[in-house]
C-alpha cells in the first residue's frame, strides 16, 4: 500500500512545497461562490426574473424553465446580456450590484475575502505561488492579498499587461483574464470570450509552459479561448491539479485528459486551499528550528537576565549555544570557492539563517533586556565568527565574504534589541567595536558588518533571492524581513518594526560617517555640487522609504535625541559632524532615487 495512498492533498502540498514558487494557480467563479457573489447562471436567472417582473409576470418557481418556454431556448448568460445592454459600460454597471457589497452584507461576512482567498494569500507571501489566473472580475483575490501586505502586479487589460512589471520580477502576478468589475472593458459575451488578445494568448502559453498549474472553481466548459490555451500546452514538466466538487463535466474531462491532470474530490474551495496551505507550513516549519525549543531557550534567556544571580546560568546558555552554532557551520562547510547559481546561493542563505536563529533571537533580547553584562559577551561571539569565518584565505571575494553572514545575522539581531532599549552608549561602543586588523585599516563591527560596507553585500548577491531580483537595496530589504519574522523575541506591541529598523540603520551609518575627518568633510561641502555625496557611508532602505525616514529625520534631529546621541559618542561628540551627517545622509538619498 503506498503511503499517499487516497491523499491527494498531501501529495499536492509537496510538490508545491519542493517547486517554491513553480506552481500557478487558476480560479474560476465557484471560489468567489462561497463569498456570496453569484455565478454567471445565477446572475442569468436573475436577470430574467428581473426582465420578467418589470414586464409584469408572476413570480415562477423555476424561470429557467419559464424562460425556455417563452423563448424556445435555453437561458444563456451573454445572450441575455447582449439583448439588456448593448455597451460594455451598461454591462459593468449592471454587474455592480452583484459584485460589490453593501454595508449590511459586508459586516454579514458576504461578498468579502473568503478562507479560499486568505489561503492562496498566505502561500503568496510565503513565496509559495507567484502566478494567479481568474476568469472572476471581483477584487476578493486582490484584497485578500492586500490583508497579507501583499501588492499584486494585476493585469485586467491589454494596457495593464502592456505597462506590468515584468513576471519573474513580480512577488505575485494576477491575471483577470475578463478584465474588473469596475473597467468598462470587462468580457463576459460568448463573442468576447471566443477569442483572447494575441498578448495574452502570448502570455497564457509562457504561464502554462513554466508552471505546474491548480485549477480550483473553473468548470471548463465556457470561455473558449481559455479552452484553447489550455489545450495548445502539450509540455508536461510540472504537473496540474484539477480539484473537482463532483464529477468533472464533459468540457473539463477533455482538458483533463489533454494535460493528465490529476483530479481532487473537495468539500469545497475554503476545506482545500486552507489544507493546502497549513500543509505546505507545517512542511515549512519542520525544516526550521523547533519552536518549542526555541519558545524555550528565549524564556530561559529572559529568566536568566531578570536577576544578577543567575549570570553564571546565562553564561552557560549562551556559551551552550555558541558551541552549537560553530559546530552547525562546520556541518554546513561552505569555503567560498567557485562559483554558486542561484539555488546554491539561496540554499546557503536559508542554511545560515536557520543554525543562526536561535542565537540571534538570543542576542537581541539582551540588546533589549540586559544590564550591559551582555555586550562583552556578543562581542566576543562576533569575533569567533569572524575568526571562523576567516579561515578561507582566498577565493572570489563577494563569496569567500558569504562566510561572514552568520556574523551579519548576529550583528544585526543585537544591534535591534540595543536600539529598542534605546542603549545608545552600549549601541555605539558595540558599532565602534575593532575587529583583529588585516591591513592598515582598523576594522570596526560597522565597517565590516553593515550592509555594503560588508563585502558580501553587494547588490549582485541578494538579487538572487526569491523577490528581491528588481528591488533597491536587496540585502537591507531582506534583513528587514527577516527581522520582522524574528522581532516577537524582543520587540513587544506597539511599535512599528519599519521605523525601528531605520532608526537602526540611521545609527549605524551615522557611526560609520564619524570616523571621516572633519576637515575633509567640509572641504567637500565647499568643493562638491548639491548632490555630491560629501562621504561613502552605508545606508539602507530608510533612503528611500519615506513613510520612515521623514518621521526618524525629525526625530533624531530633535535637541533632546541630538544631545543623548552625542553623550553617547556618534558623531564623536560634535555638534558639526552630526550636521555634516545629515547633510551626506540627504545627498545619499537623492542618489538612491536613481539607483538600481
Amino acid at each position: 500500500m503506498s503511503l499517499l495512498q487516497g491523499d491527494t492533498l498531501t501529495q499536492i502540498s509537496f510538490s508545491v512545497f519542493e517547486n517554491k514558487g513553480v506552481f500557478a494557480v487558476l480560479l474560476g467563479s465557484g471560489l468567489s461562490r462561497s463569498a456570496e457573489i453569484p455565478t454567471g447562471w445565477e446572475i442569468t436567472l436573475d436577470l430574467v426574473r428581473r426582465v420578467a417582473t418589470a414586464q409584469g409576470v408572476a413570480d415562477q418557481a423555476d424561470w429557467a424553465k419559464w424562460y425556455t418556454a417563452i423563448t424556445g431556448k435555453e437561458p444563456n448568460y451573454s445572450d441575455l446580456l447582449e439583448e439588456i445592454a448593448s455597451t460594455p459600460d451598461e454591462r459593468r454597471s449592471i454587474l455592480h450590484s452583484y459584485i460589490e457589497p453593501t454595508d449590511e452584507e459586508r459586516e454579514q461576512g458576504k461578498k468579502v475575502p473568503t478562507p479560499a482567498h486568505h489561503a492562496i494569500a498566505a502561500l503568496v507571501r510565503a513565496g509559495f505561488i507567484r502566478v494567479i489566473i481568474t476568469t472572476n472580475f471581483d477584487r476578493l483575490m486582490e484584497n485578500a492579498l492586500r490583508e497579507q501586505g501583499i501588492e499584486p502586479t494585476v493585469v485586467a487589460s491589454e494596457d495593464a499587461l502592456k505597462g506590468a512589471e515584468p513576471l519573474t520580477h513580480s512577488q505575485c502576478y494576477l491575471v483577470k483574464l475578463h478584465g474588473d468589475y469596475k473597467d468598462a472593458r470587462i468580457l463576459n459575451t460568448d463573442s468576447e470570450l471566443s477569442v483572447y488578445p494575441a498578448s495574452y494568448d502570448r502570455l497564457l502559453d509562457r504561464i502554462f509552459d513554466e508552471h505546474g498549474l491548480i485549477v480550483c472553481g473553473w468548470s471548463g466548459e465556457w470561455d473558449r479561448a481559455l479552452k484553447a490555451a489550455f489545450l495548445r500546452t502539450h509540455n508536461r514538466r510540472y504537473p496540474v491539479y484539477w480539484a473537482l466538487r463532483g464529477e468533472a463535466g464533459e468540457g473539463a474531462q477533455a482538458l483533463i485528459q489533454h494535460r493528465a491532470a490529476k483530479q481532487v474530490a473537495i468539500n469545497g474551495a475554503d476545506d482545500f486551499f486552507k489544507g493546502l496551505q497549513q500543509r505546505v507550513e507545517t512542511l515549512t516549519q519542520s525544516q526550521r528550528q523547533n519552536p518549542l525549543s526555541m519558545d524555550l531557550l528565549i524564556s530561559s534567556t529572559k529568566r536568566y537576565l531578570s536577576k544578577p544571580e543567575y549570570r553564571i546560568q546565562l553564561d552557560d546558555l549562551f556559551a551552550d549555544e555558541s558551541n552549537r552554532l560553530m559546530n552547525q557551520l562546520d556541518a554546513i562547510g561552505y569555503s567560498g570557492f567557485g562559483d554558486l547559481d542561484q539555488g546554491q546561493f539561496r540554499k546557503l542563505i536559508a542554511g545560515y539563517e536557520s543554525a543562526v536563529e536561535p542565537l540571534a533571537r538570543m542576542a537581541s533580547v539582551m540588546g533589549r533586556w540586559a544590564d550591559g553584562r551582555d555586550l562583552p559577551m556578543v562581542i566576543g561571539l562576533v569575533r569567533s565568527l569572524d575568526q571562523h569565518a576567516s579561515r578561507y584565505g582566498s577565493g572570489t571575494t563577494h563569496l569567500l565574504a558569504l562566510r561572514h553572514y552568520p556574523a551579519v545575522l548576529i550583528f544585526t539581531a543585537y544591534c535591534l534589541g540595543l536600539t529598542r532599549a534605546e542603549r545608545w552608549h552600549d549601541l555605539h561602543s558595540f558599532l565602534s567595536t575593532e575587529l583583529p586588523s588585516r591591513g592598515a585599516d582598523a576594522r570596526t563591527l560597522v565597517s565590516e558588518l553593515f550592509l555594503d560596507a560588508w563585502s558580501g553585500g553587494e547588490d549582485r548577491n541578494w538579487k538572487q533571492l526569491e523577490g528581491l531580483d528588481n528591488k533597491k537595496m536587496p540585502l537591507s530589504t531582506h534583513l528587514l524581513q527577516l527581522m520582522t519574522e524574528w522581532r516577537k523575541s524582543f520587540d513587544g506591541v506597539g511599535l512599528q518594526f519599519p521605523l525601528l529598523m531605520g532608526r537602526f540603520e540611521m545609527m549605524a551609518s551615522l557611526a560609520y560617517f564619524e570616523s571621516e575627518d572633519l576637515s575633509h568633510l567640509e572641504g567637500a561641502l565647499v568643493g562638491y555640487t548639491n548632490v555630491e555625496r560629501l562621504a561613502f557611508m552605508p545606508v539602507g532602505r530608510v533612503a528611500f522609504d519615506f513613510d520612515v525616514q521623514r518621521p526618524l529625520v525629525q526625530e533624531l534631529q530633535s535637541p533632546s535625541i541630538r544631545k543623548s546621541l552625542l553623550d553617547a559618542g556618534f558623531a564623536q561628540g560634535s555638534d558639526r559632524k552630526f550636521e555634516l551627517f545629515f547633510e551626506n545622509f540627504s545627498r545619499y538619498c537623492q542618489w538612491v532615487k536613481w539607483r538600481r
